[in-house]
């Protein structure tokens, strides 16, 4: 019998034990990763430096793409150490660390989502009002009230969850540090413990999701009203995008968390936790710029002025050497 606090380390999911798979998942994660930073990276730059896209609409956007920046560094580098290495060792600080780090991304971009819908709320039901609500203060506490309840919500559960005696040896069934994983191997004297948290979580999680449903609700109740069909699709074309984001979003993590203890299975949760971890911060960035058109100008003048910087540094270099030889 031991508990979280003689615990030095914890064994992570092994992807496979052939060693010509274990470097096809270090390539594959590697790439998903360089996507992911690459393609967040450009909004976040593109947004930052142009002018025109100062709105609560980009603002938020600007946020979200930084909590997918945090969330697939929290998970993919050490799964990729991982795998290169041939190793499954995780230290308990760096688990709980992770695990903090997990939930507080999760928590920030759950509540940035539910921001995001009344932000669409009032851009499309309440227009002459758009400029009052959503000033630029406003906007600012908004995210702020994300990422501080996030903050809070994840040193809840990440105290909550290692103040837990862990009795049942210290192999997480997951490829990262995950709250349900670790308490499965807690004692089963904890679980009043464990179904308050869950009560906790439960309300906190259906309450945005009860609140993006009625903005969505209220929105098609108004775009179908709109007369003209170029209307009716311009104010769709800003919506189906974050419905894509939260539908994949909710849907994986609502599965990941409160599927009962029969649908378990290991490679159940692993394809989960990827859907709901990976997929979405290397797919946001797409979904939010294939369509938006006022993105993909951003990033044509972004690209466009950076390579015309690199011809302008490299030609009085070529006429240099021109010169001399």
């Amino acid at each position: 019998m031991s508990n979280s606090s003689s615990a030095t380390q914890f064994l992570l999911l092994v992807f496979s034990d052939r060693r010509e798979m274990q470097l096809l998942h270090f390539w594959l994660f590697l790439a998903i990763y360089l996507a992911a930073l690459l393609s967040n990276g450009l909004i976040i730059t593109a947004i930052a430096c142009d002018h025109r896209l100062h709105t609560p609409m980009y603002f938020f956007l600007l946020n979200l793409s930084l909590i997918d920046l945090g969330f697939i560094s929290t998970t993919i580098p050490k799964a990729m150490a991982n795998s290169l290495w041939d190793s499954r060792d995780i230290s308990y600080a760096v688990c709980a660390t992770q695990v903090f780090f997990v939930f507080f991304f999760f928590g920030a971009e759950y509540s940035l989502l539910t921001i995001m819908a009344y932000d669409r709320y009032v851009a499309i039901c309440r227009p002459l009002h758009y400029g009052t609500l959503l000033g630029s203060r406003a906007c600012v506490h908004m995210a702020a009230a994300a990422w501080g309840s996030a903050l809070l919500n994840a040193l809840l559960h990440t105290a909550n969850t290692f103040s837990i005696p862990l009795c049942k040896g210290n192999a997480v069934d997951q490829f990262f540090c995950e709250i349900p994983q670790i308490l499965k191997l807690s004692c089963s004297e904890s679980y009043l413990r464990k179904a308050g948290l869950f009560v906790v979580s439960l309300s906190l999680g259906l309450g945005c999701f009860v609140f993006i449903v009625l903005s969505y609700v209220q929105i098609f109740r108004v775009v179908l009203r709109i007369p003209s069909e170029q209307g009716r699709h311009k104010a769709f074309s800003t919506c189906f995008p974050h419905l894509a984001v939260v539908s994949l979003f909710i849907s994986t993590a609502m599965f990941a968390y409160l599927k009962p203890p029969s649908f378990s299975s290991s490679s159940l949760d692993l394809v989960v936790a990827i859907l709901y971890s990976v997929v979405p911060p290397a797919v946001n960035p797409l979904i939010y710029s294939v369509r938006n058109q006022e993105i993909k100008a951003a990033l044509r003048k972004l690209t466009t002025r950076h390579f015309s910087e690199a011809i302008h540094f490299l030609l009085p270099s070529a006429n240099v050497c021109q010169c001399r030889s």
